[in-house]
C-alpha cells in the first residue's frame, strides 16, 4: 500500500496537486502551460462536463465532434511536468481507496500544445513542429532508476559530443515521441524534428540580459546538431519530461508545437495568439479523426 505521505489526496478524494478524481479526466489528454489557454481550448468542445482549477493547473472535461478530451494546464516547466504526469497516472493506474496499483493498467494518450522557438531559419514563425524526440536538459528524470530503459543513450552520447556539455550541468537525456499517437498528428503541414527542452527561460537557453552564460554558443550548437536524419528543430520547457514520464508509466505522448520566436533570425510572430488558435484547430481535428 503506497503511504499517505506518498500519494496526498484531498479531503474530497481528489489527487493532491491537479484536484482530480478519475472519472473526470478522458483518456486523451491535452496539455498546455498556461491556465488561460484551457478555455481557449475547451471553447471548441461541444459541451464541457466538468472544470476545476487549483493553483496553475486549470482542467475542462468534455466532448469535440463526439470524442471525450480534457484539457489541463501545467504551469512551466519539468518540475511542474514531473507532478501533472505522476498525477493522471496515478488516477488510472492507481486505486485511490486501497492505495494500491491496479493490476490491469490504462493507457493515457497525451498531446502537448505549447508555443516554442524555432532553431532553424527554415523553419518560419507561424508554422507547427511534432517533436520526434525531446532532448532534456533538466535533471528531473534522472531520479527515476528505470529511466535508462526508455532513453536514446547513443543520441545522447552524440550531443553530449558534438556541443562539449558541461558535465557540471548533469547529462542531457533523450526520449522519443509515443508512435502511434505520431501517426495521427503528424501531416505534411507539420515540421518534425528534436525539441530541446531547457530547464530555465533565459541563461539555460542562451539568453543574456545581466548575466553571462556559461556557454554562448549553445544555441550554435542546438541548431547544427543531426543525429542520423534527425535534426533540432525548436526549444521549450515541457516536452523531454512528457516523453519520459510518460514512456517510463507506459503511455503515449505528444508534442505539437506552435513556433512564435526564429532564433537564427531574430523574428517573432506578428499574432501570438492566432498562431495559438491555428494549432488548437488543427490538434483537435486530428484527434477527433
Amino acid at each position: 500500500m503506497i503511504k499517505a505521505s506518498e500519494l496526498i489526496l484531498n479531503p474530497d478524494g481528489s489527487i493532491y496537486h491537479i484536484n482530480l478524481k478519475p472519472e473526470q479526466i478522458a483518456d486523451t489528454i491535452i496539455l498546455v502551460g498556461d491556465p488561460n489557454r484551457v478555455p481557449r481550448v475547451s471553447a471548441h468542445f461541444d459541451n464541457i462536463e466538468f472544470t476545476t482549477q487549483k493553483r496553475e493547473f486549470c482542467t475542462h472535461t468534455g466532448t469535440y465532434k463526439g470524442k471525450r478530451l480534457t484539457v489541463l494546464s501545467t504551469g512551466i516547466g519539468p518540475d511542474n511536468i514531473d507532478i501533472v504526469i505522476n498525477e493522471l497516472d496515478a488516477l488510472v493506474n492507481i486505486d485511490l481507496n486501497t492505495r494500491k496499483p491496479k493490476e490491469q493498467l490504462s493507457q493515457l494518450n497525451l498531446v502537448r500544445f505549447g508555443t516554442s522557438g524555432s532553431l532553424q531559419a527554415d523553419i518560419p514563425v507561424d508554422s507547427f513542429v511534432l517533436s520526434s524526440h525531446g532532448l532534456g536538459m533538466d535533471n528531473m528524470f534522472h531520479s527515476y532508476k528505470d529511466s535508462p530503459k526508455v532513453r536514446e543513450i547513443a543520441m545522447e552520447d552524440a550531443f553530449i559530443a558534438h556541443t562539449g556539455w558541461n558535465e557540471l550541468k548533469g547529462r542531457p537525456y533523450i526520449i522519443g515521441c509515443g508512435q502511434e499517437l505520431k501517426k495521427r498528428l503528424l501531416t505534411d503541414k507539420v515540421f518534425e524534428g528534436i525539441t530541446g527542452t531547457a530547464p530555465g527561460f533565459y541563461g539555460p537557453q542562451g539568453r543574456v540580459l545581466r548575466l553571462a552564460v556559461q556557454d554562448p554558443d549553445l544555441n550554435d550548437k542546438l541548431h547544427s546538431f543531426n543525429y542520423q536524419g534527425h535534426r533540432m528543430t525548436n526549444l521549450e520547457m515541457e516536452t523531454s519530461a512528457i516523453y519520459g514520464l510518460a514512456k517510463l508509466l507506459g503511455h503515449q505522448a505528444v508534442s505539437l508545437n506552435a513556433i512564435i520566436a526564429n532564433r537564427p533570425t531574430g523574428t517573432f510572430t506578428k499574432d501570438t495568439k492566432k498562431v495559438v488558435e491555428d494549432l488548437i484547430v488543427y490538434g483537435l481535428e486530428q484527434l477527433a479523426k
